[in-house]
Parts: C-alpha cells; sequence; structure tokens
C-alpha cells in the first residue's frame, strides 16, 4: 500500500510510485502513434473517414458508466478486506484481554496467544498464496502439511480451551467468551477468502478493455478535422485517462496482493505482534515502516 503525503505540483509531475502510469505507458504510446497515423494520412490523402463526435459523446457517457460501475464494484472489495483486517486485529487484542481475565495457567495463556499469532501469519500467507514453508514463524512453517494451515491454527486453539475448560482452569463461562472469540475469528477469515476466491466476473475486464480501446482507436477520425496534429495528444488523454481508471480498478478487485495498493497485511500482522507482546511478556518489536512510500 502507497503512504504519503499529498503531493505537491513537482511530485505531481514525476512521480512514478504508486502511479499506474509504467503499466499503461505503453498502451497509450500505441494509441498516440495511431493517432499520429491517421492525422499524417489524412494529410496525405484527405481520404482518412470523419466521424460525427456527437456519437462519441454518447460512447464516451457509456464507457464512463462502465468504469464508474468498476471502480465502485471493485472499490467496495478493497474496503470490506480493509475493515474485515481491522476486525482480525481487533479481535486478537480483545482474545489477548479475555485470556488475562480467564486462563489462569500462563503457559497456556502464552500458547493460547502464540496460537492467535500463528493464525494471523497463516491467514495472511494463505491469501496472498505463499509458501507456508517460507513463513517468518517456524510455527506457521511446521503448518506446511495441513490442508488450511489458518484453519489447523484455529482447530488447535479450540483444542487448547476445550482441555483446560475440562481440566478446570477455564469456567464455562470463559470458556463460552473464548470461543465465541475465536468463532468471530473464524468470521473474519471467512469474509477475506470470500473476497480472494471470488474475483470480479471476467465478463466486466473484457467489456472495459474492449470498449475503451475500441473508443481510442476510434477517437482520431472524430478529432482530426477539429485538433489536426494535436490530435495524438488528446489521444494519449483521453487513453491515460480511461486505462489508468481501468488499471486501478483491477489493482483495487484484489486487496489481498502484494500489490501498490494493496492491503497492508505485513504491517497489520506486525501490529498484531505488538499488541499481544506485552501479554507474552516479550518487548514489542518495532512497527513497520515505508520503504519508498510503500508499506506491505
Amino acid at each position: 500500500m502507497i503512504v504519503r503525503e499529498r503531493p505537491d505540483l513537482w511530485d505531481l509531475l514525476t512521480a512514478l510510485r504508486g502511479s499506474i502510469v509504467p503499466r499503461i505507458a505503453a498502451p497509450v504510446l500505441v494509441l498516440a502513434a495511431f493517432a499520429a497515423m491517421a492525422v499524417g494520412l489524412d494529410r496525405v490523402t484527405g481520404e482518412v473517414p470523419r466521424l460525427d463526435g456527437s456519437a462519441f459523446a454518447v460512447f464516451g457517457i457509456g464507457l464512463s458508466l462502465f468504469l464508474g460501475f468498476r471502480n465502485n464494484a471493485a472499490y467496495d472489495r478493497w474496503w470490506e478486506a480493509r475493515r474485515l483486517w481491522g476486525g482480525l486485529l481487533a479481535d486478537l487484542r480483545s482474545l489477548a484481554r479475555e485470556a488475562e481475565v480467564f486462563v489462569a495457567a500462563p503457559d497456556v495463556r502464552r500458547s493460547l496467544l502464540k496460537g492467535a499469532l500463528d493464525f494471523i501469519h497463516a491467514h495472511r500467507i494463505n491469501l496472498r498464496g505463499l509458501p507456508v514453508a517460507d513463513a517468518p514463524r517456524p510455527e506457521v512453517g511446521a503448518l506446511a502439511a495441513a490442508a488450511h494451515p489458518p484453519c489447523a491454527v484455529l482447530d488447535r486453539m479450540g483444542k487448547m480451551v476445550a482441555e483446560a475448560h475440562r481440566g478446570g482452569g477455564i469456567d464455562g463461562f470463559g470458556a463460552r467468551a473464548l470461543t465465541q472469540r475465536l468463532a468471530s475469528i473464524a468470521m473474519q477469515q471467512a469474509g477475506c477468502e470470500r473476497i480472494a476466491n471470488s474475483p470480479l466476473p471476467f465478463v466486466y475486464s473484457l467489456l472495459i478493455y474492449r470498449t475503451t480501446y475500441l473508443y481510442c482507436l476510434l477517437l482520431p477520425f472524430a478529432l482530426t478535422d477539429a485538433t489536426g496534429w494535436a490530435t495524438p495528444l488528446f489521444v494519449a488523454v483521453v487513453g491515460y485517462m480511461f486505462l489508468g481508471l481501468a488499471e486501478v480498478t483491477e489493482e483495487l478487485s484484489h486487496p489481498f496482493a502484494a500489490s501498490q495498493n494493496g492491503i497492508a497485511m505485513d504491517a497489520m500482522c506486525r501490529a498484531a505482534e505488538i499488541s499481544l507482546a506485552p501479554h507474552l511478556g516479550q518487548e514489542a518489536p518495532p512497527a513497520l515502516q515505508p520503504v519508498n512510500h510503500y508499506l506491505s
């Protein structure tokens, strides 16, 4: 996720980190080159078709509506993902406080909280499709053989609560409170997995990109008469606007990817470690900081 203050004029003109320009520069240049060829052909032969600009106004409105709908759908996915991760962090903090109240045995309490940290890392790795064996916590790496590592950790935590309750280490009310907290964590987890495993329908992307390219390729034939050799510039600006918005929505629709607009899950896992460190009797690690304006 890109983290930076409001850019000044120089940053607006030169900033590439956090910009969509590198991803759409080649298509925009191709569209501008095509527009220049159309203008040159018109100047040489005078036989380039001239299209009515009013039709392009209607075409542009329709394309804008398509892009607006897709942008709203993509942002809803991104914002829901961020809310779910915020809920997970709140649940882990509440679990630590509840464990202090209801779990008398220090070793059981520490095992439960370490399991919570194992879960949050396993959940992050699962959402990003990373190898479990490469997890920063050895306990998570040991779950590589599990069918679903995050669920395996939650099952292990639930078993800890059940055994402590049967052994008299947790009373009935405490066992119920902790079980409900684990259920809330599982609900947040399922919400994240629903987003990750249910991408926006492919037909939306197909329609947006096809329509955008068609619009930009036909646009020179409506502008040549009025704008002349400035037509490639206008086509490049329109292409930058429409293709850029399409690429932004494509990135927002995958909120768990390690991209410049993805959720900063590494930083949130570190926030969980910081919050649980006092309950584990450990020194809190430093918070992750943006590197070149990027917070992973």
